[in-house]
């Protein structure tokens, strides 16, 4: 029996769909597979301000334009959720909830999905005033108090497009500085609703008895002062984990991330990953794109 595919792009944020793209276009028979649908974590991003040429574009709108570009071309999309890979020689087996897919070379770019903070009401107050998707459930915060967790970039800009509709926001950091870009952080000091509070951890977040947040409770980590926020939201933006276990097979670094180089080639030959996946300095939506395209071009000479 012959493989069903060349390729077997495995996710569909920029950098997946940048490799059906050029996968199409190099005229290789592709399947890409996809668990929520086009965009990946991007759709989390109220405003894409340094894609080139595209200044301003919603995070929505730039997934929805790459997806409709990779629909101009001849490739296979099938929603589904990949449960486990066997490689082998030439030969890879890919299981999903929808079945399986055999292939000559994977492309793996599930991306990363952010970190829990892991501590009380966290889970049981998630979509009840938790949130990790500031665009995606700021307007249920309207004029009412919130907090974001975090100091980079994703922490600032879910801030100042919080402070566009909510009362106040805390901005809780555990460090005196900021990890974000200084255009971004000078955009939150401006704001006068936007409270930064430094030096400080969250210990527990606090449900009222109708099941909503009422309250974050935080300590200052320099002399283990106890407080509590009194808000109505805590957005969590502390980072983000690899979304790669359904494979132990690959060498990954001390974080998870699947390890390769700009050629995108993993310790697996014919399986390659782009894209947030992949252990990197910069994750960007430039960066992904550019594995993307990376990636496809190290298939091409795999398989001749």
């Amino acid at each position: 029996m012959g493989h069903q595919y060349d390729v077997i792009i495995i996710g569909a944020g920029p950098a997946g769909l940048t490799a059906g793209i050029y996968a199409a276009r190099a005229g290789l028979k592709t399947l890409l597979i996809e668990r929520f649908g086009a965009g990946g974590q991007i759709l989390n991003t109220y405003e894409v301000d340094n894609y080139p040429a595209l200044p301003g574009i919603t995070g929505g709108e730039l997934g929805m334009k790459m997806s409709d570009h990779l629909d101009k071309f001849d490739v296979t999309r099938q929603m589904a959720e990949v449960t486990s890979i066997d490689f082998g020689e030439g030969a890879h087996t890919v299981h999903t909830d929808s079945g399986d897919f055999s292939c000559r070379s994977i492309i793996l770019a599930t991306g990363n999905s952010p970190r829990k903070l892991g501590i009380p009401g966290e889970e049981e107050l998630t979509g009840a005033g938790v949130s990790y998707c500031a665009t995606c459930d700021g307007a249920f915060f309207r004029k009412r108090t919130v907090a974001v967790i975090g100091g980079g970039d994703v922490a600032v800009e879910d801030a100042i497009f919080l402070a566009r509709g909510c009362e106040k926001v805390y901005l809780v950091h555990r460090r005196n500085e900021l990890r974000a870009a200084k255009i971004l952080q000078n955009a939150l000091f401006e704001l006068p609703n936007v409270e930064v509070v430094w030096d400080h951890i969250p210990k527990e977040i606090k449900g009222a008895d109708e099941g909503s947040v009422k309250g974050l409770v935080i300590e200052n980590v320099k002399d283990g002062t106890i407080s509590t926020l009194e808000v109505s939201g805590v957005f969590i933006a502390t980072g983000n984990d690899p979304n790669a276990s359904y494979t132990d097979a690959v060498k990954k670094d001390e974080r998870g991330y699947i390890i390769a180089d700009e050629t995108c080639a993993t310790s697996i030959p014919g399986v390659f990953a782009a894209g947030d996946i992949r252990s990197k300095r910069l994750r960007q939506v430039t960066t992904a794109v550019a594995d993307g395209a990376n990636a496809v071009y190290s298939v091409q000479e795999y398989l001749i």
